[in-house]
């Protein structure tokens, strides 16, 4: 599965959003639909931009007990997407409840992937407010470990721990990596922060890229500018 380039449409509206993605000419991005935009617009919003030719990664975080988060992937299943997330801290038989959910009855599915921890989160917030006292790339590489057994795809984490999933999981569990700025952007509420290059560098399989691109003042160019670096 080749790399690619992530937009994280991180807007309050459908008609924001579509507005954005119009400046893109006839290109399609990979997008990402975020909780304020889904939770604005609902499932309509997936549907247009899978009517438009976007792949979608619906980041929703699911995290509940097994029951209630095996019935919404039933539900979410239905909107094809191409890539849904839980959280790997929801256990590994949340997890595998996702999987089973997501799962149509053909056997087909979207990626499923496991958040690890947050890149807004820092080693010191990670062992104050979590009570979590490991080192972080170790805490990510256990719970990608957790979520390889319960039968997902990847994990989402930093690009910073990407090769410490990959040198415990393999190269074919994905590192789906958010905290990824082109060079001189502010890192914003991030913590955990590297550039597309390093990003490449680090082993990342997917970067998720918000701000550096939607607020850039030529979208198309920084997205441009981010593959380029990422996938050369």
């Amino acid at each position: 599965m080749g790399k690619d380039v992530i937009i994280a449409c991180d807007f309050s509206s459908g008609h924001e959003t579509i507005e954005f993605l119009e400046r893109f000419g006839e290109e399609r991005p990979y997008v990402k639909i975020g909780m304020e935009l889904f939770y604005a617009e609902g499932p309509d919003i997936v549907r247009q931009l899978k009517q438009r030719g976007h792949k979608v990664f619906l980041d929703l975080k699911l995290h509940d007990i097994p029951n209630t988060v095996g019935k919404a992937m039933r539900v979410l299943s239905g909107l094809d997407v191409d890539m849904c997330n839980v959280h790997a801290a929801g256990t590994r038989r949340m997890m595998e409840a996702a999987l089973e959910g997501l799962t149509r009855p053909d056997g087909s599915r979207p990626l499923l992937i496991a958040v690890t921890q947050l890149t807004s989160t820092s080693q010191q917030q990670m062992e104050e407010d979590i009570l979590i006292g490991r080192p972080m790339e170790e805490v990510v590489a256990i719970y990608g470990q957790r979520a390889q057994e319960a039968g997902l795809d990847g994990v989402v984490c930093s690009p910073l721990e990407a090769p410490a999933v990959h040198e415990r999981l393999g190269s074919d569990f994905l590192t789906v990596t958010p905290g990824v700025r082109l060079a001189g952007d502010a890192a914003g509420d991030q913590q955990r922060v590297t550039t597309p290059a390093k990003a490449r560098e680090l082993g990342s399989d997917y970067i998720v890229v918000g701000r550096s691109i939607t607020a850039a003042e030529n979208p198309a160019a920084a997205y441009e500018r981010c593959r380029q670096e990422f996938i050369g």
